[in-house]
């Protein structure tokens, strides 16, 4: 039905990048591109006055580039969500216009496949990050977080400090009703996200982050 349509304003500098991204849009029955801007001022201006649900959008720009545009798009057009489009793998990049406010970080080579799914998940109020530019975030993110222990979930702080008080995988499992398996994807989790690579390590972490005494 047409009313269930999610509305997208495209922008980028490059008008072949934009009728291509139109018609892939265009083709599918829950989506329609409503408008197009090809640089930030234009896209910040489009939003305000067609009030998009989805901004899909360059994050190098002339005139006003696409992190400056997304921070005046959260003010300005608070409803519309914004994917990010670019070229560049650079952790930088995402951290900022992920900062800026945007839901998602598409890179421009990716399938077809990839920006429905990106369009769709950044639609519904969900993060979407390229699969190519997931490391370069987790490194990043490594180097600027103020405290290590914010990059784990409740659920691996809590196995980290089983690990760190001594219990074997198994007396984890046992003790959280979890599979063996699952607490070995967590410790591994938490060594990977911490660059730790030893049991050793992670006991003294823990000690260091007062995690356990």
């Amino acid at each position: 039905m047409q009313s269930n349509k999610k509305r997208i304003l495209l922008a980028d500098d490059h008008a072949v990048v934009r009728n291509g991204f139109r018609m892939i849009l265009n083709a599918q029955d829950d989506l329609e591109v409503v408008g197009e801007a090809a640089n930030g001022r234009e896209t910040v201006e489009l939003a305000v006055s067609l009030q998009p649900d989805i901004v899909v959008m360059d994050v190098t720009m002339p005139e006003l580039n696409g992190i400056e545009a997304a921070r005046r798009l959260g003010d300005a057009v608070p409803r519309a969500r914004i994917l990010a489009l670019s070229m560049h793998k650079d952790g930088v990049y995402v951290r900022e216009i992920l900062k800026a406010g945007a839901k998602g970080y598409l890179l421009k080579d990716s399938s077809e496949d990839d920006l429905l799914s990106a369009v769709r998940a950044v639609g519904r109020g969900e993060g979407f990050l390229s699969p190519g530019v997931a490391d370069a975030v987790l490194n990043d993110y490594r180097k600027h977080v103020t405290n290590p222990l914010d990059l784990l979930t409740s659920r691996e702080r809590e196995v980290l400090q089983w690990i760190a008080e001594g219990k074997t995988n198994k007396e984890i499992a046992q003790a959280l009703t979890l599979s063996v398996y699952t607490v070995e994807a967590h410790r591994g989790r938490i060594m990977e996200k911490l660059n730790l690579h030893s049991t050793g390590e992670l006991v003294r972490f823990a000690m260091r982050n007062g995690v356990i005494d």
